[in-house]
């Protein structure tokens, strides 16, 4: 027991918060967004699995790191635009075409990935970002360790949820993206076009998916699996919820899951005799928890996975 309570003080527990957190932020942001606008989008994880290779393959064909994130958000925003065709125009099912999404993103990032890439007993692999280590900041006790020295992709998840939660409550085009999700015949009545706003947003949380998927290639790991995501698109999912469609919250839900996830790998490590299966669904049990606390006082978006037909009601 005391040496349970003792990993609470280790300052690498806590960094290793925030770096589990950073794939979930990038998702948790992207999917919000879309829902603002009134979709959908259940295509996150193979949006992260498409980011995931495409950042890592630019990489590995001798682009930088940073060009692999641009290309990994260009490849999530093409599949949100995929996705965005089919429920907002033709106002298909959102359901479908995300799950949709998922099986075609996560095939076809498999299916370049072995067309391109020769693959022996070992997988080919790159040279990630690297932590960085920021002269005086890093040298702060306690906080030094934990916010100072992580990686650049985390800082910039870090920045995206100042950015869009200052666009969504400070800005005209926040404002419109809102009501688009809540009464998108009172943004046609301004003179707006609803479906532009909202296959926008589509595209734009895509994009942020498919950085979130990039994290895991270029920082987290060297290397492309198929299977690396591993369901974070779908806790994404529930973590909008838990935020009820706020970023700040948003970023709480995405350090809290995280900070199940570190606390159990390391319990492992100190407690003995209990199935390490227990120790594994921990994290998602307990987020399953937080969303039930969370989600009857949350205000869903009026018009969410409602399609717009101008001039019907």
């Amino acid at each position: 027991m005391i040496e349970a309570l003792e990993i609470l003080t280790n300052t690498s527990l806590w960094a290793a918060v925030l770096r589990i957190a950073t794939p979930l932020i990038f998702g948790v942001l992207g999917a919000l967004l879309c829902e603002r606008a009134g979709v959908l989008n259940l295509g996150i994880e193979g949006i992260m699995t498409m980011g995931a290779m495409a950042g890592w393959l630019t990489v590995y064909m001798g682009g930088d790191l940073w060009m692999g994130l641009v290309i990994a958000a260009a490849s999530g925003g093409l599949m949100g635009l995929l996705h965005a065709g089919l429920t907002v125009p033709l106002g298909l099912s959102q359901h479908v075409s995300g799950l949709g999404i998922t099986l075609f993103a996560s095939a076809l990032a498999y299916y370049l990935y072995r067309l391109i890439v020769q693959v022996g007993e070992t997988p080919p692999t790159i040279e990630p970002f690297r932590p960085l280590d920021i002269p005086v900041l890093s040298d702060i006790p306690v906080l030094g360790p934990i916010l100072f020295t992580q990686t650049a992709p985390t800082y910039l998840a870090l920045i995206s949820v100042a950015v869009l939660a200052y666009v969504l409550t400070r800005t005209p085009l926040g404002l419109a993206i809102r009501m688009t999700g809540e009464n998108p015949h009172a943004v046609e009545a301004q003179g707006l076009n609803p479906n532009a706003l909202r296959i926008g947003a589509i595209v734009a949380g895509s994009a942020l998916m498919g950085l979130g998927g990039a994290f895991l290639t270029t920082a987290a790991f060297n290397s492309f699996f198929p299977e690396m995501v591993q369901g974070r698109g779908w806790i994404c999912i529930a973590l909008v919820v838990f935020a009820s469609w706020r970023p700040g919250k948003a970023l709480i839900g995405a350090l809290l899951f995280a900070f199940f996830d570190a606390y159990q790998l390391r319990l492992q490590t100190v407690v003995e005799g209990v199935p390490y299966q227990l120790f594994l669904m921990a994290p998602y049990v307990l987020s399953i928890v937080a969303l039930i606390l969370v989600a009857r006082r949350a205000e869903v978006p009026e018009a969410l996975m409602a399609p717009y037909r101008r001039g019907e009601r």
